[in-house]
C-alpha cells in the first residue's frame, strides 16, 4: 500500500510549513509569519502549480489561514501539534485504503468479495489509526520511528505459549 502523489506531498509540504513556523517563531503581535508556496515549493522540490491546488484543499478543510498581499503566504490554522497526518491526507481527497474495491460497489471480483478484502480493508485501517495518531509536529520532531505498535497481542493458532 502507498499514497498517491497527492497525499505525499500534501504531507512533505505541511511538514515543511510547520518546519518553517517552527524555525521563525512569532512574528508581531505573536502571529507566525506567512510562508509562501513558493518557498515550500523551492525547498521541497515541488510543483507551485500543484501546491496551490494542494493548499486550497488545505484551507477548506480548515487545515491552513492563507494571508493576501506583500509578505503573504500560508499559516498552519492550529498547532502543529494539533493537526494529524491522517487529517492532511483526508483534507486532499485522498481515501486511505488497500483494498482495490471502489466506494459503495458490491465486490472484489465480478461483483463477490475476494477472499482478501478483510485483509487489505484492515490494512487500511491499520494505516488510517497511524497516521491518525501521528502529528505534523511528531514529524518535525523526528518522533516516527519506533511508532508502529502490534494492532492486537492475541496470539496466532499454533504459537506456542
Amino acid at each position: 500500500m502507498r499514497l498517491s502523489t497527492r497525499g505525499r506531498y500534501a504531507v512533505m509540504a505541511m511538514v515543511e510549513l510547520a518546519m518553517r513556523q517552527q524555525a521563525c517563531g512569532a512574528g508581531e503581535g505573536g502571529a507566525e509569519r506567512p510562508v509562501s508556496l513558493a518557498e515550500i515549493a523551492q525547498a521541497q522540490q515541488l510543483s507551485l502549480a500543484y501546491l496551490e491546488q494542494l493548499f486550497g484543499h488545505l484551507r477548506r478543510g480548515g487545515l491552513v489561514a492563507s494571508a493576501r498581499g506583500p509578505g503573504g503566504g500560508y499559516r498552519l490554522a492550529r498547532p502543529a501539534a494539533a493537526i494529524a497526518i491522517a487529517e492532511v491526507v483526508e483534507a486532499v481527497d485522498e481515501p486511505i485504503r488497500a483494498t482495490r474495491c471502489e466506494e459503495g460497489a458490491p465486490g472484489c471480483l465480478a461483483g463477490h468479495r475476494c477472499l482478501t478484502h478483510d485483509l487489505w480493508a484492515e490494512l487500511g485501517e491499520q494505516i488510517r489509526l497511524f497516521l491518525s495518531h501521528m502529528t505534523l509536529a511528531d514529524v518535525v520532531a523526528g518522533r516516527v520511528l519506533g511508532r508502529a505498535a502490534i494492532p492486537y497481542a492475541e496470539p496466532f493458532a499454533g504459537d506456542s505459549p
